[in-house]
């Protein structure tokens, strides 16, 4: 819901400013509660707006101010541009950035407004759904993400995210506590299977049980995610977590891989934006020349693919891994750094789906503008990309 606020100079004639208001907000075609001067529940609905219907409000905001500070949204001004209303609009805004507070002044014809208007709406559902999550760290990072490090302090203080470390030692216990029926494993985490090698099933009783295992976990902790450091696994149970991360993110439980926690705050972002997690994947081969970039992975959310087979694990060889088919078409990848300080966005297209030997098992081909962000200022290995043109939703987010 958007809510919009006004404040107006008492100069002006009450009767002629209303009469402008109802025709501005009338020509918007958005959906809107209109509070009026009332701040005292500002900050409570989806989206708050402030109408500058008039010049001369500078001080009426500022008599507002610590009402307007006591929601996590960046101060929004909207302005017809009528009755001085753009200039008084860029005086606060000059206001609040000299003591750094975040806000914009939405100003332009009727449709920009409108679309600026659906997007911020987005973002700001976006923005309340991700305060309080919490997030399981099953397991430390993996070894090798040398640069994937998580400022714990910094996620909740700037996304109000709690990270919750959890033993690995607790998941092999849990899993050893599982009773799966062997015959009906695969079909129990897979709506369809359409093919399944020998070697596969008989590794599903195992990848089942770690799937209902992590579930416990997650009900244990009350948690709305998790990253599993997943390769532990394969010399104390002999299978992958593959399967279960497929599940778990299909299931709406956002879900990365490798202990990798910068992915996994990627993840839940784009769960929170476009309803989908994602699919978590290493960038393979880039061609500069061309922008295409190969991502590849052995795990990918069921509700993501238009078909899959289940496989091997691609490295060891063992275990229940996905290879999915991709819908082709626009798409934007996605990563956020450990403390939220940087982010990448960027929109392509996936062209189409590959089933290489020699990579993760789910591959997909992407064109992108540009390559030179893989080849020379990266976050980390792993990206997200889920499905449809995004980039400005994430850069509001993040952004602001």
């Amino acid at each position: 819901m958007v809510s919009i606020y006004t404040i107006t100079s008492e100069l002006h004639d009450e009767q002629s400013v209303a009469h402008v208001t109802a025709e501005f907000l009338g020509s918007l075609g958005i959906e809107y509660t209109l509070k009026g001067a009332d701040f005292d529940d500002y900050g409570k609905d989806e989206l708050s707006l402030i109408y500058v219907r008039t010049g001369g409000t500078e001080n009426v905001f500022r008599s507002v101010l610590q009402k307007v500070l006591g929601s996590r949204q960046p101060v929004y001004l909207l302005t017809s541009g009528k009755s001085n209303s753009l200039a008084a609009s860029m005086e606060i805004l000059s206001f609040l950035r000299q003591n750094g507070i975040k806000g914009e002044i939405i100003h332009g014809s009727s449709s920009y407004i409108a679309s600026r208007v659906e997007s911020l709406l987005k973002i700001e559902k976006a923005r309340k759904t991700l305060y309080g999550k919490r997030l399981g760290v099953v397991g430390k990072p993996s070894d090798w993400l040398i640069s994937s490090a998580a400022d714990y302090a910094a996620v909740m203080e700037k996304a109000g995210i709690e990270l919750i470390d959890i033993d690995m030692a607790e998941l092999i216990a849990e899993i050893g506590k599982v009773q799966v029926d062997k015959d009906c494993a695969l079909e129990a985490c897979g709506p369809q299977i359409l093919s399944a090698e020998d070697d596969v099933r008989d590794s599903s009783e195992m990848a089942t049980a770690i799937y209902y295992a992590l579930k416990n976990i997650v009900s244990r902790y009350s948690l709305n995610g998790l990253t599993l450091r997943c390769f532990d696994l394969l010399t104390a149970v002999r299978n992958t977590g593959c399967l279960a991360l497929a599940k778990l993110n299909s299931e709406g439980i956002v879900s990365s891989c490798e202990g990798d926690i910068p992915t996994l705050l990627s993840m839940l972002i784009a769960d929170a934006l476009t309803g989908v997690s994602g699919f978590q994947a290493n960038p393979s081969r880039i061609n500069p020349e061309t922008g295409e970039v190969v991502f590849a992975h052995c795990t990918i959310p069921f509700n993501m693919v238009e078909s899959y087979v289940y496989d091997t694990h691609f490295e060891s060889g063992i275990g229940v891994g996905i290879r999915g088919k991709v819908a082709e078409g626009p798409v934007t990848v996605f990563k956020v750094s450990g403390n939220l300080g940087r982010y990448f966005a960027e929109e392509g297209t996936l062209v189409k789906n590959l089933c290489e030997a020699d990579l993760c098992r789910t591959q997909v081909v992407l064109h992108l503008a540009s390559t030179d962000y893989f080849l020379k200022n990266p976050i980390g290995n792993h990206h997200v990309i889920v499905p449809g043109h995004c980039a400005k939703e994430f850069a509001g987010l993040l952004e602001m």
